[in-house]
């Protein structure tokens, strides 16, 4: 899987770039003092141009870099990981599921549980059978209840 590239800003360039020259100022300032041999001189310019070619060439080209990355990456693909620890990404989604389930369970539960209490308290009271159908009765029982 391919991370997105992120495109830099202009601010973001110009900090590293300011960054780039303190530090540089400061190695520079550091070792201004410290002749160094002409061979090794010419090396650490050009290996200082090289770099920064190969920075600029990074900027041009995100997607490739993306590709690059992606294809040094591929340990970290699907197909690399072990399947126990497939399992054991998806278990916390089988728990939460068997918990949503268990929880609409208990609430039917309940509810069957207090319709049948009122159904208890409704036929065991000695009420003729026309007073259930009667409309008014229904508002008897709200006003009624507990």
């Amino acid at each position: 899987m391919n991370s997105p590239v992120i495109p830099r800003s202009a601010y973001q360039e110009g900090l590293e770039a300011r960054f780039a020259r303190r530090l540089l100022a400061r190695v520079e300032g550091d070792h201004a003092s410290v002749s160094v041999p002409h061979d090794i001189a010419e090396r650490l310019r050009f290996a200082r141009q090289r770099s920064v070619e190969v920075a600029q060439q990074s900027r041009r080209q995100p997607v490739a870099n993306a590709l690059a990355v992606g294809r040094g990456a591929s340990a970290l693909s699907l197909g690399a990981v072990p399947w126990w620890l497939r399992i054991a990404s998806a278990l916390p989604l089988l728990l939460l599921v068997v918990g949503l389930v268990g929880i609409g369970h208990l609430n039917n539960l309940e509810r069957i549980r207090a319709a049948a209490d009122v159904d208890a308290v409704l036929l065991a009271d000695d009420l003729p059978l026309a007073a259930y159908s009667d409309p008014g009765f229904a508002e008897f029982l709200k006003i009624q209840a507990p």
